[in-house]
């Protein structure tokens, strides 16, 4: 690809960015040494320096700065440094330095086994002193690169680098989403293009007296496997900082962040100020390590600044949420009441339906050129009647379960849905003036792109994607009226759940697109097969499972079954992953998982943490529209449902559940105060804020309903902890308050037991290791919601990955009657509670 890239203004490793000025002045002067090449003389060199040169032939005339460039082998570590002059007679202060970083993620033009075979994806921890970026090539299975500093050169900031977009390999685009730089400095793009935002650190310049220098680097060495690249960070004495549950806490929750370090800390603040409060605890049993215990006061992003004894800076970025059943209570509300759409004169019979939704201005967005983000359809349009229905699995409330049967009996089923075969289309909104010649189509927007669909195309049903979003609704509404009877009134379960089984039935018919990809959300399916089994629909189920063995059989002949409707795609794994697993086939099953590492990373920064790979669906479902590393866009809350899955299989394997529990985390960041949920969050350094629409938030919300819970460890180095719920005793039974925003999954690592909820809500666990006993308190409501309805009786289900030795599996411990595998627990004086061993 070097051929294609040669040209001035594309950066490569090696390169520098300034902006400078004479102290006392406010313009700032320009470097980059990207923007007109010219061949270099190379300085002799000696010692452990390998090569050298002075960059002053690229640099501007009349440059501030005098900049040598030097790569060194410094104990058998590649490092690259800028030894960086003031060359004046004056002070200068230096405004912005930054090292572009360039890596092979380029997948212009390239099979899927050159893709995954040469390609590697990058990603930040703006850590400061502290900060490192993670190189991690795409099969998963290969060293990956750890980059970090040398001497003073925090990781401050993270920058996007523009170039131009026309020339092949095709800059920020779907199959090169382009280079960023490591930021030493930062003050003049605070002052400057970054003015209108909080930058995720404090900016800072740094002032150089005249003759001095002040050298910055990078150094560049391999670890031996993504999971251990904070191991490899540790073992050259930087911090590391390892948070649990992750770095996105709900108000209710209490997070611990753990330090790796060879001194002492000496300072810990919080910005916002009182944001966050910490406390010191004695977790840790490991030496090297400091526990602290944070508490969340403030909704929004905040960060922890530690300071250590030796005057390294590390930064630990978070997210406060509402407490987080609280915050899906306001999801619900806002989905049924502001996205409500009710216009029954609508030509296109959009109404009633949850439909997307622009917080910029407020208003319910219905004439997106886009058609489908206004069309109930794709994921951009569905989303928001997909999350609305999730929430109800979850969370149901009589309210807006009412609205809901609306929805799936009026607009789902007869409008999305054809009712004489159970096709799907693709947008129930089109652009086609001459068939609605009475509807006013805003002449402000342009209606000539691709995009703007005519009925036709539209209303074509080929798309295998949106069958799997109509079938999740099927299947939630059926989860309602089976344990929630009294909640629905326009049909039984039965009828829910036969509505799924067609939707299924259609998108495997071999008439649909798609259908032989990997599926987005489609580990509703295995929750549906699962239910089915239940319930005794011995056909139905057989159905459902052998169109499944069919596309898994095709899957396990091909070593990338990830295909999708784009070049590279972090979607078709999660599919891939369930149905390898249900078949047995560990091979397939394993090259999936470890293709989702690649691209899932765990570092302190709630942004990155549990991140999935997602960079162009902005300009199919945003507001803002541009190429860009998206945080928690879909792919977070769906590919952390093999790794939580995967992760249950193998419960010491802490590096899955890490990576899984932050991708689940990420769709409640998405919620605002009020409940509108955003698509994504915009990564780049000069906006950081949530995009304006709903867009494709549902499938992020349906991974989360299905994945989210509490998980209990006993972790070598830490101790007893508890994802998504709080330890309040450790001795002699661990005792721990359910906390996380579903309430209906727990998982007790030390015995592999997996107890879920068909309805009620897990209130605590107290669990005894010595007696290897587990009692269970169940409440008709999860607590901190306002508008959740009470279960009738709480439904029990346990499941267990291996006998545990000296117990068995586990099993009440009292009589229950049982309900399509669940066993049934009355409520008393509003708790329910029972003993297993």
């Amino acid at each position: 690809m070097m051929a294609d890239r040669a040209n001035n203004g594309n950066y490569h490793l090696g390169d520098i960015t300034f902006r400078a000025r004479t102290v006392g002045s406010t313009a700032w002067t320009t470097g980059d040494t990207s923007t007109s090449r010219v061949k270099l003389t190379a300085s002799s060199v000696s010692g452990n320096t390998r090569a050298a040169a002075n960059l002053a032939p690229t640099l501007p005339r009349g440059s501030l700065l005098n900049i040598t460039r030097r790569w060194v082998v410094d104990d058998n570590v590649l490092q690259l440094l800028f030894d960086v002059t003031n060359s004046q007679t004056s002070a200068v202060e230096i405004g912005s330095l930054g090292a572009p970083l360039e890596f092979n993620n380029i997948f212009t033009d390239r099979t899927a086994a050159q893709t995954n075979t040469l390609c590697s994806l990058f990603d930040p921890y703006i850590g400061q002193d502290a900060g490192y970026v993670q190189v991690t090539p795409l099969l998963g299975t290969l060293p990956p690169l750890v980059v970090l500093p040398v001497g003073q050169s925090p990781l401050e900031g993270w920058r996007f680098l523009p170039e131009s977009t026309v020339l092949t390999p095709f800059y920020q685009s779907q199959t090169f989403e382009g280079l960023y730089e490591w930021d030493f400095h930062t003050l003049a793009y605070a002052e400057d293009e970054w003015a209108s935002t909080t930058p995720w650190n404090a900016p800072t310049s740094f002032v150089l007296q005249p003759g001095q220098t002040r050298t910055y680097g990078l150094q560049f060495r391999v670890a031996p496997s993504i999971r251990e690249i904070e191991s490899t960070v540790a073992s050259t004495g930087q911090p590391v900082a390892v948070t649990i549950p992750g770095t996105i806490l709900p108000a209710d929750q209490i997070g611990k962040v753990f330090l790796n370090t060879n001194t002492t800390v000496a300072n810990i603040t919080v910005s916002p100020a009182g944001a966050l409060t910490w406390a010191t605890n004695t977790d840790a049993l490991t030496a090297g390590w400091l526990g602290y215990t944070i508490t969340p006061h403030t909704w929004g992003r905040s960060r922890l600044s530690v300071t250590y004894s030796d005057g390294r800076l590390q930064t630990i970025h978070y997210y406060v949420t509402k407490g987080a059943t609280a915050a899906l209570d306001d999801l619900g509300t806002f989905l049924t009441t502001s996205q409500w759409y009710t216009n029954t004169s609508d030509p296109f019979h959009r109404a009633p339906s949850v439909i997307s939704y622009d917080r910029s201005v407020n208003a319910q967005v219905t004439n997106d050129p886009r058609v489908w983000i206004g069309g109930l359809g794709d994921e951009a349009g569905s989303g928001s009647w997909l999350a609305a229905a999730m929430k109800q699995f979850v969370q149901p409330d009589a309210a807006e379960v009412a609205k809901l049967e609306q929805f799936v009996n009026q607009t789902l089923w007869g409008t999305i849905q054809n009712r004489n075969n159970a096709t799907v289309k693709m947008s129930v909104f089109f652009y086609q003036p001459d068939l609605v010649p009475n509807y006013v189509y805003p002449s402000n927007e342009d209606w000539t792109v691709w995009w703007s669909w005519n009925q036709a195309s539209a209303w074509a049903t080929g798309r295998g994607y949106d069958y799997v979003h109509v079938t999740a609704a099927y299947w939630a509404m059926y989860r309602v009226a089976r344990n929630y009877p009294s909640l629905v009134s326009v049909h039984d379960w039965q009828w829910y759940l036969n509505q799924a089984v067609l939707t299924v039935a259609t998108l495997t018919d071999g008439q649909v697109g798609y259908a032989d990809d990997g599926l987005m959300g489609e580990t509703v399916i295995h929750y549906l097969l699962n239910d089915l089994q239940r319930e005794g629909l011995t056909a139905n189920a057989t159905l459902v499972q052998s169109k499944m063995k069919s596309r898994w059989q095709i899957w396990s002949t091909e070593r990338y079954p990830f295909g999708s409707e784009m070049a590279w795609d972090s979607t078709g794994q999660e599919g891939v992953y369930i149905w390898s697993t249900f078949f047995n086939d560990s091979v397939t099953a394993l090259n999936a998982l470890n293709s989702i590492i690649a691209y899932q990373p765990v570092v302190a920064h709630w942004g990155y943490n549990g991140n999935a790979r997602r960079y162009w669906d902005n300009i199919y479902g945003g507001k803002l529209m541009r190429i860009e590393r998206q945080i928690h866009h879909y792919g977070s809350g769906l590919n952390a449902l093999p790794l939580i899955e995967s992760f249950e299989a193998n419960p010491t394997d802490y590096y899955l559940l890490r990576a899984g529990f932050g991708g689940l985390s990420g769709p409640l960041s998405n919620i605002d105060e009020e409940g509108f949920a955003s698509a994504s969050f915009h990564s780049f350094a000069d906006t950081l804020a949530w995009d304006a629409y709903s867009g494709d938030y549902g499938p992020n919300f349906s991974g989360h309903s299905m994945g989210m819970g509490t998980f209990i460890i006993n972790h070598p180095d830490f101790g007893w902890q508890a994802f998504g719920g709080n330890i309040v005793a450790t001795s002699p039974a661990v005792q721990v308050q359910i906390k996380d925003s579903v309430r209906r999954r727990v998982f007790i690592a030390p015995l592999g037991a997996l107890l879920s909820l068909d309805s009620g809500a897990f209130s605590t666990i107290s669990y005894n290791p010595t007696a290897k006993t587990v009692t269970v308190t169940i409440t008709p409501v999860a607590d901190g919601t306002t508008g959740a309805a009470s279960a009738p009786v709480g439904r029990l289900v346990i499941a267990q990955s291996a006998p545990v030795a000296g117990v068995g599996l586990l099993k009440p411990t009292s009589s229950l009657a049982t309900d399509a595998g669940a066993f049934v627990i009355p409520f008393t004086n509003g708790v329910g509670t029972v003993t297993l061993s």
